[in-house]
């Protein structure tokens, strides 16, 4: 931090983007701003490490689609790195993919372009404390994501094992059919109950089927372990 003509404290502030005229809409946009000082631009990712490691900002800026390194891997680097700077993404993009890449390089937040000079200024003090600071659409996507049950997944050995169940077997059979024990028939089956939370033989192939996890085990004879 630096001190403002007042005495106050002033965020030092990095911007990173590749694109000439939206970096120097953002350092505009900030430029008027008391508490906030611009210390460097950078055009990509690799300029914004160097310029971290030379300046060592409070907070950065940080676009995604980047040449030579993108956002996200320059994040990764900087988090990784010396200093105690930290990244907020600035960005158009709020897909999934995109939002759980920045996430997991450690950027403290997560902002899209059409955000306000009011909130970009809050989010910027807000990082620059550790605060998490996400946009209100990219926090919506990411309540739904973790609402959404987690998708159920059968090992083969489990598959095969009620497949056999699909075909009528009893477990004696399956096990002859499969070269297992008996017992270890029942120990896959308690496995497939739980995963797809039903209590019956009947149940679980119904389930399986729903959910697709039965296609093309009709009648398969394996004997591997």
């Amino acid at each position: 931090m630096t001190y403002g003509p007042t005495g106050g404290t002033r965020l030092r502030i990095l911007v990173a983007d590749d694109h000439t005229v939206m970096r120097a809409g953002v350092v505009a946009l900030l430029a008027d701003e008391p508490t906030i000082e611009i210390v460097g631009e950078a055009e990509d990712g690799r300029a914004a490490v160097g310029l971290v490691e030379r300046l060592e900002p409070d907070v950065v800026l940080m676009d995604l689609r980047m040449p030579v390194l993108d956002g996200t891997r320059a994040t990764a680097e900087i988090v990784a790195g010396p200093t105690r700077t930290r990244v907020l993404i600035l960005t158009t993009y709020e897909t999934d993919a995109e939002i759980e890449r920045a996430v997991e390089a450690g950027a403290i937040g997560y902002l899209l372009k059409d955000a306000t000079r009011e909130q970009l200024v809050d989010a910027v003090h807000s990082a620059s404390r550790g605060e998490t600071v996400l946009a209100p659409r990219v926090a919506a996507r990411l309540v739904a994501r973790m609402r959404r049950p987690a998708p159920v997944t059968l090992t083969r050995r489990e598959v095969d094992v009620l497949g056999a169940v699909a075909d009528g077997l009893s477990n004696v059979e399956i096990g002859r059919r499969l070269v297992i024990a008996e017992a270890t028939v029942k120990t896959h089956l308690l496995r497939v109950f739980a995963k797809l939370d039903v209590g019956d033989r009947t149940h679980a192939v119904v389930r399986a089927l729903e959910l697709g996890l039965l296609e093309g085990t009709r009648g398969r004879a394996d004997g591997s372990g």
